[in-house]
């Protein structure tokens, strides 16, 4: 899933991507890329709410869990900026950024040690028999 993920940061190069983490325990099993909506995709990324919506409500309604989002910095670091500090909410969902080669997570939290709202949290891949996947 990272790798797709990446292969949609590089293809769409020219603006942030971003979409929704689904999973339990911490552990991503699936995601959904969203339309970014933010006035400026090229600098900034916005879920579509409309889709944020209808992934809480299947949530409740039993389906699969958010676990976070994921979003692109084209032309950065895969470290938050203050703009994402900003726009998190200290929920203990993850955020996820990659840049097309690579990747890093963070939890959204209070206090946090980057801008007080995320703290990394060490992001492991696995292959399709659940094992490690060799970097």
């Amino acid at each position: 899933m990272l790798a797709e993920i990446q292969r949609l940061a590089l293809a769409d190069a020219a603006q942030e991507i971003c979409g929704i983490l689904f999973g339990l325990n911490g552990r991503v099993s699936s995601y959904r890329a969203t339309q970014n909506v933010a006035r400026d995709p090229r600098r900034h990324f916005e879920i579509d709410p409309a889709s944020l919506i209808a992934a809480e409500k299947k949530q409740r309604s039993g389906g699969v869990n958010i676990l976070g989002y994921y979003h692109s910095h084209p032309t950065g670091t895969v470290h938050p900026s203050k703009t994402d500090a900003q726009s998190a909410a200290p929920d203990g969902r993850i955020w996820l950024i990659v840049n097309g080669q690579d990747a890093a997570a963070w939890r959204a939290v209070d206090e946090g040690k980057n801008y007080g709202r995320f703290d990394a949290i060490e992001l492991d891949c696995f292959d399709a028999k659940g094992q490690i996947a060799a970097e």
